[in-house]
């Protein structure tokens, strides 16, 4: 056997977004990129920020000497400490530098935190439906995963997390604004999760921690903010990075960040560095460190992801298409029209709609469909969706 045999269990259940992105790559072949719509990757077609093609301009042609050479495993001190006074602003806690530890990306992040709070055995809840590689992450350090649903609107349900937690249970990962439904959690669902916890921190005598993943924390809608996990929960730890408000996916920028409030916060910082550069990260990209130091408070455009949801949103709405309106991130995830999303995905695709099924996030019943892409391509999909409506009978 040339790869694992748990390896190979995983590639099958991992296909989905990559067997559909090749689907694409095949039909554009055939008809061209404008007449095959593919909604399948969270890949962001923004463009970054001017303030950060600036900052990357004198980088480049004013250049600190020793750049490019290793740094502490957190990441440098100041872009740390960049972070901890935006976060101290928001949360009125007193964030400073030994909080941060800069990764590569969120993925990254995730790994390093999973890494250093789990023993092989160790619980991790996820809740459905959840971003599919929590699952292989979970695994890549020996804890086990324990599946709880949200609600009919994708929003918490803090009885069936506290059911679900034993003795066993070291985390929870949670995502707001979430992918794939781009709900966000308020904050009262987020106190009366602290409260839960915190409950059963003491019947059982163990932390839980929260692991909140927020890429999309700025990319939110109709005035909404996104309220903060720190404020809540005492043991919380937010992973994030700037691949979705900067439009940086491809560069694997982004920063852990736990609370000042977190039992032992000395030791939690020594193995979350000592993890960091153990897994083989090291530290996070030197140059892109230097360049978001000063960019913790722009984002890419929201108003374009906006105008692109409500197109879509109000378009397959008035089709028949019944879903929760999102409120950030830039996905849909509506009900399938038959019980077997995976045969509807399937229908789509003959008229060159690429979606991916629910059942890769969890949720059978449902797909998603990703609005990162360009908005001509949303318009010329239009006639296609509404004549698969008409095939599922949903409209004359």
């Amino acid at each position: 056997m040339v790869i694992s045999g748990n390896i190979q269990k995983f590639l099958a259940k991992a296909s989905w977004i990559r067997k559909m992105f090749e689907e694409g790559e095949r039909l554009r072949k055939i008809y061209g990129n404008d007449k095959v719509y593919d909604f399948t990757l969270g890949n962001p077609d923004a463009e970054p920020p001017a303030a950060f093609k600036k900052e990357l301009k004198r980088l480049a042609l004013e250049p600190v000497p020793g750049m490019h050479r290793y740094m502490s495993n957190a990441g440098y001190p100041e872009t740390r400490q960049a972070i901890a006074e935006v976060l101290a602003e928001q949360t009125a806690l007193p964030f400073d530098k030994n909080n941060i530890v800069m990764t590569c990306g969120a993925g990254g992040g995730l790994n390093v935190v999973l890494k250093t709070l789990l023993d092989p055995g160790d619980e991790v809840i996820i809740l459905s439906p959840y971003f599919v590689e929590y699952k292989f992450y979970i695994d890549n350090h020996g804890g086990v995963v324990k599946e709880v649903p949200t609600t009919s609107e994708f929003q918490l349900d803090n009885n069936a997390i506290s059911q679900a937690i034993t003795s066993r249970t070291r985390a929870i990962i949670i995502n707001s604004p979430n992918n794939p439904t781009g709900v966000v959690y308020d904050s009262a669902s987020l106190e009366e999760l602290g409260k839960a916890i915190a409950a059963k921190e003491t019947e059982l005598g163990n932390p839980v921690f929260v692991i909140s993943d927020e890429p999309y924390a700025k990319i939110v809608y109709d005035g909404i903010t996104v309220p903060s996990v720190f404020k809540y929960i005492k043991n919380s730890i937010v992973v994030t990075s700037h691949s979705k408000d900067l439009a940086l996916p491809g560069e694997r920028i982004g920063y852990i960040a736990f609370s000042p409030l977190v039992e032992d916060p000395l030791l939690l910082m020594e193995g979350l560095v000592f993890c960091n550069r153990t897994l083989g990260f090291v530290n996070a990209p030197a140059l892109m460190q230097r360049i978001v130091t000063g960019l913790q408070r722009e984002s890419v455009d929201i108003g374009m992801y906006q105008d692109k949801r409500d197109l879509l949103y109000n378009s397959l709405t008035a089709y028949g298409f019944k879903m929760v309106k999102p409120q950030g991130a830039f996905y849909l995830f509506p009900a399938s029209p038959i019980p077997d999303d995976v045969e509807f995905v399937m229908a789509a695709q003959k008229h060159n709609i690429l979606l991916v099924p629910g059942s890769g996030f969890g949720a059978p019943g449902y797909f998603r469909i990703s609005y990162c892409i360009d908005k001509q391509i949303i318009i010329n999909s239009l006639p296609a969706f509404k004549t698969l409506a008409q095939e599922m009978g949903m409209i004359s």
